[in-house]
Formats: structure tokens, sequence, C-alpha cells
């Protein structure tokens, strides 16, 4: 049987990557980590960390330590419990990305704020999208308070769409209330531990400074069993060196010491080696996503994490266009392919605009078959029946047809990935007699025709009152009613 070949993007040798960890050992021992939070450098200190005032130092050992306890998979299960992401080796899974402030308005192409019909339709379109594995909670509702935006957008998420989420917290109080919500509807937190439900990004602020929030999440995160991604964001030339390598030295630094807080509050939690870093452009003060040194540094870190042994995470497969362009287009595709073949086990980003601060539902139906084609393409080029070219050993001067032919009707699905009706591939009068739509029109109608037709599979009714109990409650709290869904 000849063995498929995975297409592999490798951008670091192994002594470049050995070079990248142990320096990153070095800043940590050396410069250190400031802590903003007590708890964390009170592990810390236990572990045998140096600390002068607020500035921790790792140790190499210490860091070697937590490295052993990190798992080297992660499962992620879906809201009915059943796998959907499985976080190792080579196994990539596409997520819209989170942290959009704004929804690009396809009836004025402009920037607006998002309310609550916004999050249900982006997650019942995210629940209906066959190569997005996983939903996020993208965007912030404006008609809720800003103290519990973050818990509503889980609530949101958890009603409308059957997929594991990728979330994140604003305040520390948060973090309770949301596994509340994950508990509401896994069933117990022995069953959440047992089949995660959510990732929790938790994201290190450049350079080598975690908050208190950020500390709490992580140390929150690993007691409860809940997988978390870190999230480092170092920009070249402002809150990093401006080498791509300098660049990856700090992120894996700032990486390397988040497992440490991590594992040392609960040795063996899940956790994913991750981040969104970016080139710095030093003409518009702006961190370009699109930008090719961005993909590099993407792909680089996620070879960091492999080559530490750990789950990935990366921010690909967006674009800083503020409409879906052409520039949408080739920006999301590259990252898309280069995130893909870096072999990134969770992918972030389809449907974002603008820096990752716009979502657009026309653009994440767009992307879906960008993932479709990515998820393909790292499949390889596979060996097919007894012999790789069987029809050419039948009688083709005779009148044999490959279109009709055995082979085809038996591979055909297999090796060809069938785009959506959002992807033109008609002759040209075809086009033509039905309207001459471009990728936007054929876009907007798919949104308009997934949100009219698709059904998510409600949550059982026990399970969804515990969910509202505990949303009903935190509003409470917040003295407001809730905004209507409908």
């Amino acid at each position: 049987m000849l063995e498929t070949r995975r297409p592999k993007l490798d951008l670091l040798s192994r002594p470049f990557l050995d070079q990248i960890v142990s320096e990153a050992l070095d800043v940590l021992e050396k410069t250190g980590v400031l802590i903003e939070n007590d708890e964390a450098l009170r592990l810390l200190a236990e572990a045998g960390c140096p600390c002068r005032g607020r500035i921790a130092s790792f140790k190499p050992n210490l860091v070697e330590a937590s490295l052993k306890t990190a798992p080297r998979a992660i499962r992620v299960y879906d809201r009915g419990g059943a796998l959907t992401m499985a976080l190792e080796g080579d196994a990539i899974h596409f997520d819209p990305g989170s942290g959009a402030l704004k929804i690009l308005d396809p009836a004025t192409l402009e920037e607006r704020k998002p309310v609550t019909r916004d999050l249900v339709r982006f997650a019942i379109l995210t629940d209906a999208l066959p190569n997005i594995a996983a939903q996020s909670t993208e965007m912030i509702s404006m008609d809720v308070p800003e103290a519990m935006q973050d818990r509503y957008r889980l609530y949101i998420g958890l009603r409308y769409c059957t997929k594991p989420v990728v979330t994140g917290t604003f305040a520390v109080e948060s973090f309770q209330i949301m596994k509340d919500m994950l508990v509401a509807v896994r069933g117990s937190e022995r069953a959440l531990r047992e089949k995660p439900l959510a990732i929790f990004d938790c994201c290190p602020s450049p350079p080598l400074k975690w908050s208190h929030l950020t500390c709490q999440n992580l140390i929150d995160a690993s007691r409860a069993g809940v997988p978390a991604a870190l999230i480092s964001m170092p920009l070249t030339g402002a809150t990093s060196p401006v080498t791509l390598a300098g660049a990856l030295v700090q992120l894996t630094a700032e990486n390397l010491s988040g497992i440490v807080i991590h594992q040392l509050a609960h040795p063996g939690a899940p956790i994913i080696f991750g981040g969104s870093p970016a080139a710095f452009d030093m003409r518009t003060g702006t961190p370009p996503m699109g930008a090719v040194e961005t993909m590099m540094l993407n792909a680089a870190h996620v070879q960091v994490g492999k080559h530490l042994g750990l789950p990935t995470h990366s921010y690909m497969g967006l674009s800083d266009a503020k409409i879906v362009d052409g520039q949408a287009g080739f920006e999301t595709g590259m990252g898309a392919l280069v995130a893909a073949l870096a072999g990134a086990n969770v992918i972030s980003g389809p449907g974002m605009l603008d820096f990752e601060s716009c979502q657009s539902l026309e653009k994440l139906v767009l992307d879906n078959e960008i993932c479709g084609m990515a998820l393909r393409m790292v499949r390889g080029v596979e060996a097919r029946g007894d012999r790789l070219a069987g029809d050419l050993f039948g009688d083709i001067y005779a009148g044999d047809h490959f279109l009709a032919s055995e082979e085809t009707l038996r591979w055909f699905r297999d090796e060809v990935y069938t785009a959506g009706p959002v992807v033109d591939r008609d002759a040209y009068e075809n086009w033509v007699n039905r309207g001459k739509k471009s990728a936007w029109d054929r876009a907007c109608l798919e949104v308009a025709r997934i949100l009219s037709s698709h059904t998510v599979e409600p949550l059982p009714d026990d399970r969804l009152a515990a969910l509202m109990d505990v949303m009903k409650a935190d509003a409470r709290r917040m003295g407001i009613v809730l905004p209507p869904l409908d």
C-alpha cells in the first residue's frame, strides 16, 4: 500500500527551533515575567521561582517539568457529547476568530456595533457550515451591559449552535458564571471535565507580562479541566523585537511562562500553545494580519509548539480588508492554506475583517469554502484501488468513457472537493443567464438561505432551563431584563 504524504510547511530547522527555545528559557530566567496576580506569584514562589517584586524568574527545570505534565493531545466535544476536535499531530480545525467589536452590515457595507440578533444569526450560520469545526464568541452584543457581555455571548452561542466554542472572559468573576453555563449544558462538572465543550483564550500582555485577569483565567481553567489556549501577541518592532526570530523567542517565552502557571495550578490540565503575532506596519501603525510576515510568524510559532509536543492554536484565514473584496479573498485564502500546511490544530479567523475587529456573515460563508479546500489539500494525494490508473488499462480506443466508469463513480466524491453555491464554476453563458452574480451577491443569498432554512438541534428541556437560570440570575444581578432573542 502506497503511503500518502501529508503536504507540510516547515519554516524552521531543528537547530533553529532549539535556539528559539533556548533563548526563551534564558529570557525567562534572566529577564523574568511581570506577574500581576497574587495567587500566580504564590504558586511560582512555592515552586522555587525567585521573585523581584512582581517580576518572577523561571528556572529551566521548572519549565521542563511543566511541559512534561501538559497533555500532548486534547479532545473537545460538541453540545451533544460527540468528539468534534482532536487537537494533536497535524489535525486542523477552523473556527471564526474571537474579538470582533463590529459587524459588517451587508446593506450599507459599513461597520456597526452588533446586537443580540446579530449574535443569534452568527451562531445559527456557524452551526450550518460544514467546514467550520467550532463556533466562537466572536461578537460582543451592545444591547446588554458591558459587565456581562462576555458571558452573554457564550449564552447565545450555547443556545443557537451545537458546536464546541472558543471563548474568553473580560472580568475575573465571569469565569465562574461561564463555567456554570457549560456545566448546565453538559450536565455536571465531571461530565464537563471528561468532555470539554469550550476552549478559553488566555492572552499575555506583550512584552512578558501576565495581567491579574489573564493569570486568574489560566488558574481557573486549569482547575476546572477546561482547555486553555495561550494567545501571545507580539508586534514586531512595537511590542517585541523587530525580527521574526526575535518575536518568536518572545512568543515562546510568554507561552512557556503561561504553561508553568497553568500546570502549577493543576498538573495535567489541558493547555494549547498559541498566538496571534503580527508584523507591525510602521507606515500605518497597524497590525496587519494579512501580511505574509504575519503568516510566517504564525506558521513558525505552530512549529515551535509542535517541537515542544503541545497542541497548537493560531489566528489565520482572515483579512485586514474593510469589505469583502479581492484583498479579503487573497489574504484569507493564503492564510488559511499556510495554517493548514503548518498543521495548526485550531485555526481562528474565518469571517474576520479589519485587523480582527470586524465580522462578516457573508465572508464567513465564503471562507467556509476556503476552509474546505484547505482541508482537502492536507489530505494529499491518495492511492485508490489496486492500480493508480485502472481506467487506462481498459479498451479506451473502443469508446470506454471515464465519466461513466466504475472507478469514477466510486472515487469522484472522495477525490474532488465539491464547493457550495457561493463558488461559481459554471460556463460564462450560464453565469450571464443567472444574473452575473458576484461572489458577494452569492454570499448574501447563501446567508439568507441558511438562516431561513437551517434548524439548530435544540438543547434538552432540562439543560436549556438550567442554562437560562444561570443567565437570568446574572441579569438580575445587573438589574436588567434580557433582550428578546428573535
